[in-house]
Formats: C-alpha cells, structure tokens, sequence
C-alpha cells in the first residue's frame, strides 16, 4: 500500500499528498474532488444519500487507486493487482474501507450505452483474470437473483458513477467512470433482513429523493431478497 506512483492502492492522506505535490494528473485531481465534494458537500440542503459514505470520507477510511484507461490490457491487469491487494488489508485498515476507482476519461465523448458496455467489460476482464476461482454457491449468470461480482475469491459490490447520470446526482461524476468496490462482508449487520439494514435504508431513501431532486428508482435490487437483481 502507498508505492510510488497512482495506480496503486492508497490511503486518503496519501492521495491527498500526491495531489498537492503535482503526482496525480488533472483529471485524477478533478475526480477525486467531484468525489470527495459529492460525498461531504450537500444538494437541495440535503447530505449525500449516504451517511456510510460520508463518514468513511470524513474519517479518512476509505482506500483509492487511479486507473489509466477502461479498456487497456495493462491498466486493468494493474487494477486487478491493485484490487488483490485491497481484499488482503481492508479489514485491517478500518472497519468499513470501501476502494474507490477513479479511472481516466477517454477522448471521446461517451452516451449512457457506452458507459454501461465499459462497466459491464471491466468486470468481464477482471473475472477472466482473476487468480482465484469463482466462489461455491454463487451463481455465474448475472440473470440469476443470487449472482453477485466476485474477484479473488470474494463476493463483491460495485457501484458507479459517470457523466450520463445527470438527473441522478448522487450517481453523477462530470469527469468520467468511477467505480467503488466493497466486499459483501462489509455488509453483515445492515443487510435487508435485519432492523438496522431496514432503518438504513428508510434513511437513504428519504435523502436519495432530496438530493437528487427527482423520485427514486422504481425498483432498486436489494440483494438477498427474492426477486431482486441487485444490479439492475
């Protein structure tokens, strides 16, 4: 953790250091500021949807790294190093230690199709990378109600945010895709079953309508509830 360079996996003081010494590039620099100001600032007098987020920001818990490109061999053999690595100190380093992704934009501008072939072909690289098997008892098809990422052995969930969601502000990043990883085990306590995962989610959803300024998702997937397609 924190070698030289940005494409590697680093604290929040680390990139904030990196940044004020000229390592990170413009656009590095402007995604992590989109990110950190969306997380801790606040829209239609409302906080960030999610307070999870917003105190992991604040309390600096959270781990970064900068990839290159979202379709270059090298870069996104590089982020699966960077994302082996994460699985084997996040517990250690806090309690909640999300790794955030902020990835390059390319030159071309791109549409809400083009953002979702990108994410979709991401994850794709990374299974057929990855070092270690598939989980037992996690299903393969993305179709199937139980299927969740996985990389290294660990169920994961990823979220995003691009430029094409600008109706969504809490998805929205004008700079390009930015992907956050958090290894399902983070969840236990606060899944949908439980008192605290309900009342988490009651809350978020309030804030979500407020922020965003628009009505939620119609149907957001919860995962582990029957029916639901976390992703979808």
């Amino acid at each position: 953790m924190n070698e030289p360079g940005v494409d590697v996996l680093m604290t929040q003081t680390t990139v904030q250091r990196r940044i004020d010494s000229g390592v990170v590039l413009d656009w590095g620099v402007a995604h992590y500021e989109s990110f950190r100001d969306g997380l801790l600032g606040e829209r239609n007098d409302a906080p960030f949807p999610c307070y999870f987020g917003i105190e992991t920001e604040r309390e600096g818990d959270g781990l970064y790294t900068f990839c290159s490109s979202m379709t270059d061999k090298n870069a996104l053999l590089a982020l699966g190093d960077t994302i082996v690595e994460y699985l084997d100190v996040y517990e250690d380093y806090s309690e909640r230690a999300p790794l955030t992704v902020f990835f390059e934009p390319p030159e071309e501008s791109l549409d809400e199709s083009d953002y979702h072939e990108s994410l979709w072909h991401i994850l794709q690289f990374l299974h057929v990378h990855d070092p270690k098997p598939w989980p037992e008892g996690i299903p393969t098809d993305p179709d199937n109600e139980r299927w969740e990422f996985c990389f290294s052995g660990e169920p994961m969930f990823p979220t995003c945010r691009a430029p094409f969601y600008e109706d969504r502000k809490s998805r929205y990043c004008p700079v390009g895709l930015e992907i956050t990883f958090q290894p399902r085990s983070v969840f236990e306590g606060v899944t949908a079953d439980t008192n605290a995962g309900q009342t988490a989610r009651e809350v978020i959803q309030e804030r979500l309508e407020e922020y965003d300024g628009v009505c939620p998702h119609a149907n957001p997937g919860d995962w582990g509830v029957e029916g639901d397609r976390e992703w979808a």
